[in-house]
């Protein structure tokens, strides 16, 4: 499916500051934007808020980043999927994830959980391979994202990932890695709020494993990451800066880039700093 080029990660609630009843997602699609990422979380089925991203939309592509698989059955996840579809025709694209052994609860096994996974959603006959993403890391997942999904999207990596997951994948299979970014031009507030970011998922084995094969040390991943490790993941500084960020992706062989605008504390969506990137990334 047609992701375009540049999208929006957001896991938060969907609201603009305190007014649930305001949808910001049709504003984002009238500024460009062709995709709306949302995390599916950990209960069982999809949330709703991918139907209500889907019906205050009218062109742009939803997308789950993530949904585990350890949380509902394919079977399960298939009759959500048609019944977006049914609606809203082609708009879904499901993501996926293995999730991270701290929380899940039996992890044995992820890759092949997967395979067993995908091969259920085959089964279904609903979310075939041009409707699922795979959020890949390593060379084994990303194969399979590009044997028996449209793709992968990749999350919390720097660049030299992305460059690595065009070359395991090809030509051909979707790469859409998930980037965020820190609109402050001060390098020590840039990174102080990068670090309320990186701290967390600096404490899952996937996310720390993957950095290390791609050459940061243990030293870069303690506490909330070394400067180095920050920088690499976080793109911060002003539009420009942010800009050249994403464009280094594309340049690595991204096709799509969702961007995810971080800032200490928000929980509503930064509807601000995404205004006000929009004119410079769309022109990438």
């Amino acid at each position: 499916m047609d992701l375009g080029k540049l999208g929006i990660w957001w896991s938060g609630s969907w609201r603009w500051e305190e007014d649930e009843s305001v949808s910001v997602a049709a504003e984002l699609e009238a500024l460009g934007y062709t995709a709306l990422w949302s995390s599916a979380g950990f209960q069982p089925g999809l949330p709703a808020r991918f139907e209500r991203l889907l019906a205050s939309t009218t062109a742009v592509a939803v997308a789950s980043g993530i949904a585990s698989i350890w949380v509902t059955p394919p079977e399960d996840l298939s009759r959500d999927v048609a019944d977006l579809d049914a609606r809203y025709p082609g708009r879904f694209l499901l993501g996926l994830g293995v999730s991270h052994g701290p929380v899940v609860a039996d992890y044995g096994r992820p890759y092949a959980h997967m395979v067993s996974f995908l091969d259920g959603l085959d089964a279904a006959g609903v979310v075939t391979k041009d409707r699922r993403i795979l959020a890949a890391l390593g060379p084994r997942m990303l194969t399979l994202a590009g044997t028996r999904a449209a793709g992968a999207h990749p999350y919390f990596v720097p660049v030299e990932h992305t460059a690595r997951a065009r070359q395991i994948l090809g030509q051909g299979p979707i790469l859409a890695p998930e980037v965020t970014v820190v609109l402050e031009r001060d390098p020590s507030r840039a990174r102080a709020v990068a670090r309320t970011f990186t701290a967390g998922y600096l404490t899952l084995p996937n996310y720390v494993n993957n950095l290390l094969t791609l050459g940061f040390d243990d030293d870069d991943v303690a506490g909330g990451g070394s400067d180095r490790l920050v920088d690499a993941i976080v793109g911060w500084g002003d539009v420009d800066a942010v800009a050249a960020r994403v464009a280094a992706h594309y340049d690595a062989g991204a096709d799509h880039v969702c961007v995810q605008v971080f800032s200490d504390g928000r929980t509503s969506i930064p509807l601000t700093e995404y205004r006000e990137l929009a004119p410079a990334l769309l022109s990438l």
